[in-house]
């Protein structure tokens, strides 16, 4: 996820927020969350610019699936092998690895410090309004699921596969075998994280004070800590295992990166389907099809935040994909325009200078996050008004 707050302008847009409380307080007394925050572009733009409002979401559906491609094509049309056998950037198997658990640290310090705990922070400094709008995925009420899943992006590096089993070829298989006390910890910090974080009262944009969400991001912090302070290091100073850590890289990159990729392909083309059917027949039961073809096309993409190098960051496809918050004054002038050009850049990706904000303008009105503004409102599917 790139963050990139511009709450000031959300605020701008018109809002209302009522706090709501019950007899679960946290330690400091705080409310539990919101129970309604409005965006005054919601019912105009919609009742008056039905035509351009699902042709916006097609467009963005087109995109997203053209990122998806880009993705998995770059990785699968060289970047796995520079990967898989240590070349350009990557010196050694031991710099292939310490790729990985830093991808795995960097998104659980993400999740905890960032995804739960940049909203946390504003609420605990009475900033209700600007809490809410920095809850990422809570126009869909799907943040949780979000962060679950990017949990689930660290435990399956761990495993070396999409499930709960170890491949024999894997950094958990590997600790097994020769060091059992780490391997235990890692382990154990990943599905106390997964728990804590899933355990959230839901929707997080609800309950925001309570006090599972301290929970969540303490036990996200563990987990940073001994990924950063124990296994990099463990890998790192790693000697005479290039045999073992290459299989482990191999199996990595084949059984986790490119079949996730793969996946996304395939979800985000079914999002697209859905949208375009949308488009073509507006009924409540297609935006709640678009709705769940949303949701299943998360999955893969939150699964893969443990892996945001390479291409992913390279090419820019990680802003493309998942900017948020968004730029909803410029989401709001297109719905009027339907100049859809505007979603679009090109040339080599920069954060620098005019080419980066040319760019970074583009990508806070495409992506997941706009596609579940126009399908999604208060947690569910949006109706033909």
């Amino acid at each position: 996820m790139k963050n990139k707050f511009l709450l000031m302008g959300l605020v701008a847009l018109g809002l209302g927020i009522t706090s709501c409380s019950d007899d679960d307080k946290n330690e400091n007394t705080l409310p539990e969350g919101t129970a309604e925050v409005e965006i005054s572009i919601d019912e105009a733009a919609y009742a008056g610019n039905e035509e351009n409002w699902h042709k916006y979401t097609v467009a963005v559906a087109n995109l997203l699936v053209k990122d998806a491609t880009d993705l998995n094509e770059a990785w699968i049309n060289g970047y796995a092998d520079e990967f898989k056998n240590a070349k350009g950037s990557y010196k050694s198997y031991n710099d292939c690895l310490a790729e990985i658990i830093n991808g795995c640290a960097d998104i659980s310090n993400e999740v905890g410090t960032a995804k739960i705990g940049e909203p946390r922070d504003l609420w605990e400094k009475g900033k209700y309004i600007e809490a809410v709008y920095a809850v990422e995925s809570w126009y869909s009420y799907h943040s949780i699921d979000d962060y679950t899943n990017n949990l689930y992006s660290i435990r399956n590096a761990f495993n070396g596969s999409r499930t709960s089993a170890e491949a024999e070829n894997s950094i958990a298989s590997y600790l097994k075998k020769n060091d059992e006390a780490l391997y235990t910890t890692i382990k154990n910090d990943i599905s106390n994280a997964i728990t804590k974080v899933s355990s959230m009262v839901a929707p997080f944009r609800s309950h925001i004070g309570n006090k599972s969400v301290v929970e969540a991001m303490e036990a996200c912090a563990t987990l940073n800590a001994d990924l950063t302070n124990k296994l990099l290091p463990y890998f790192t100073n790693l000697e005479g295992a290039d045999a073992d850590l290459k299989l482990i890289v191999a199996n990595y990159v084949d059984n986790v990166v490119l079949t996730t990729y793969s996946d996304l392909v395939k979800k985000t083309t079914a999002l697209r389907d859905a949208v375009v059917a949308l488009n073509a027949n507006r009924t409540d039961d297609n935006f709640k099809k678009a709705a769940s073809a949303w949701q299943a096309a998360r999955e893969p993409w939150e699964t893969s935040e443990a892996f945001l190098f390479g291409p992913v960051a390279e090419l820019g496809l990680d802003p493309n994909m998942d900017s948020w918050p968004l730029d909803q004054d410029a989401i709001g002038n297109i719905l009027k325009n339907g100049d859809f050009s505007a979603l679009e850049w090109e040339g080599e990706f920069t954060e620098e200078g005019e080419a980066g904000e040319t760019i970074g303008a583009a990508q806070n009105v495409r992506g997941f996050h706009t596609l579940e503004f126009l399908i999604f409102k208060d947690g569910v599917a949006r109706t033909i008004k």
